[in-house]
């Protein structure tokens, strides 16, 4: 069994808490929260894909 690797755990659960973030935005109709949580989704998945790009994973 591979070793689970704590970063990128970590990169996969914010992103999708953002994304469930963005869902409940909708649901309430805040515009606001809605760019606000795509914006800290990019943030998060340029972080977690540069990551691996220096880690070579």
């Amino acid at each position: 069994m591979k070793h689970i690797k704590a970063v990128p755990l970590l990169f996969a659960i914010l992103a999708v808490a953002a994304i469930m973030a963005i869902g409940v935005f909708i649901a309430e109709q805040n515009i606001i929260g809605i760019a606000a949580s795509a914006l800290i989704l990019i943030v998060i998945m340029g972080a977690g894909f540069a990551h691996k790009k220096r880690t070579h994973e």
